[in-house]
């Protein structure tokens, strides 16, 4: 059996070689020509997944280590009779210490706490709902829209619309998925009316999908007074980038809030698992079998508040001023959509919360939160 895989999906080898054949490329410049031969195909969300890409192919198989499916025509390789799988929530927990981060970040150099500022979640899937919890834990007041939804799956989070969050909530952080038909599309939902709404006390944050903003007006509403602040980990057009609209973002980031070592694995697993169950053979490893490393061990250094704290343990290990400052720094390169891909490929090592452990705290009163975020203690 040959299974073409993604170069960027790890652990490929240890949970596949002994299903068969692996031959790992750079996903966003997979060809038909790649997979003519594969009887499975592994990808991450660069890779379009079409049914022109797979034609004449042997491939019955399609996973992709991802939440999202939006990069894959599901309608025709269901007309194929190809199975296709996701890893529904592997990343969920990443993109909220990414969000966190971010957060206290720019609570920590304005000047405000999480008690004061009240979120917009926008689409409480499995994403949206790792965001509630964890800024809940870290304090903040959150507030949701999902269409979907009849009563919140969150408790403590009133469902309210898109409209409503725009004017009421300091903070509005996207994770709905990207849809163009249906009940309630999600291109552009942040379209230039509701961003004109928008005004320089509040936060825009989008660790979704680029294309729910219109990234074109979301430019000129920062080009006129009283803008909001914006942070932006995707952008329309991946992998270009709008130089204009990086110059003018707080925080601009290469798709990688949901890089973390462990959502990456669990990605993996998740398509593995369901691959043996497609192939009807029984697993021979599993996640759990693997010897994986751990996270860092992190001093806890002197902090007058637990906001500043959070910023300086949370920017150890999700590094989004350094992941910023190389976003720009590509732009300066002869091709800034493949340097694009190769800060995504080369993404340091990171940990989520759970894998760290911090020693050295020398104020009790914050133990308590900081094991609810999801530290441990030494």
């Amino acid at each position: 059996m040959r299974i073409v895989a993604d170069e960027n999906m790890p652990l490929v080898d240890a949970l596949f070689a002994a299903v068969g054949e692996v031959v790992r490329l750079p996903g966003r410049q997979i060809t038909a020509a790649d997979v003519r031969e594969a009887d499975a195909l592994l990808v991450r969300s660069v890779t379009r997944v079409t049914a022109d890409l797979l034609a004449g192919s042997r491939v019955r198989f399609v996973g992709t280590a991802t939440i999202g499916t939006d990069h894959i025509d599901l309608a025709a390789l269901q007309a194929q009779g190809i199975v296709v799988a996701s890893a529904p929530g592997c990343n969920a927990r990443a993109v909220a210490e990414y969000v966190l981060t971010c957060l206290v970040l720019l609570a920590n150099e304005q000047g405000w706490q999480p008690q004061a500022r009240l979120v917009g979640i926008v689409g409480l899937g499995n994403v949206g709902k790792q965001v509630a919890l964890l800024l809940q834990a870290a304090g903040f007041h959150v507030k949701a829209c999902d269409p979907f939804l009849e009563v919140s799956p969150v408790p403590g989070v009133e469902l309210a619309s898109l409209d409503e969050l725009i004017d009421s909530c300091d903070i509005l952080s996207l994770h709905a998925p990207l849809t163009q038909t249906g009940s309630y599309p999600t291109f552009h939902a942040m379209t230039a009316a509701r961003l004109e709404r928008l005004h320089g006390r509040q936060v825009l944050l989008n660790a979704g999908r680029g294309e729910v903003i219109d990234n074109a007006a979301l430019l000129a509403r920062l080009e006129r007074p009283d803008a909001p602040v914006v942070v932006l980990d995707v952008w329309e057009g991946e992998p270009v980038v709008m130089p204009a609209l990086l110059a003018r973002v707080r925080l601009g980031t290469p798709h990688v809030a949901g890089y973390s070592q462990e959502g990456k694995w669990r990605g993996t697993s998740m398509v593995h698992e369901a691959f043996c169950r497609f192939a009807g053979i029984t697993p021979v490893v599993s996640l759990a079998a693997l010897e994986l490393p751990r996270g860092p061990v992190l001093d806890c250094p002197p902090a007058d508040s637990l906001t500043g704290l959070l910023a300086e343990l949370t920017s150890r290990l999700c590094d989004v001023v350094r992941d910023d400052a190389s976003l720009r720094a590509s732009l300066a390169e002869s091709s800034p959509a493949l340097a694009f891909d190769r800060l995504r490929r080369d993404y340091p090592p990171r940990f989520e919360f759970a894998s760290c452990t911090i020693t050295g705290l020398q104020r009790p009163e914050w133990r308590a939160a900081l094991v609810a975020l999801g530290f441990r203690l030494a």
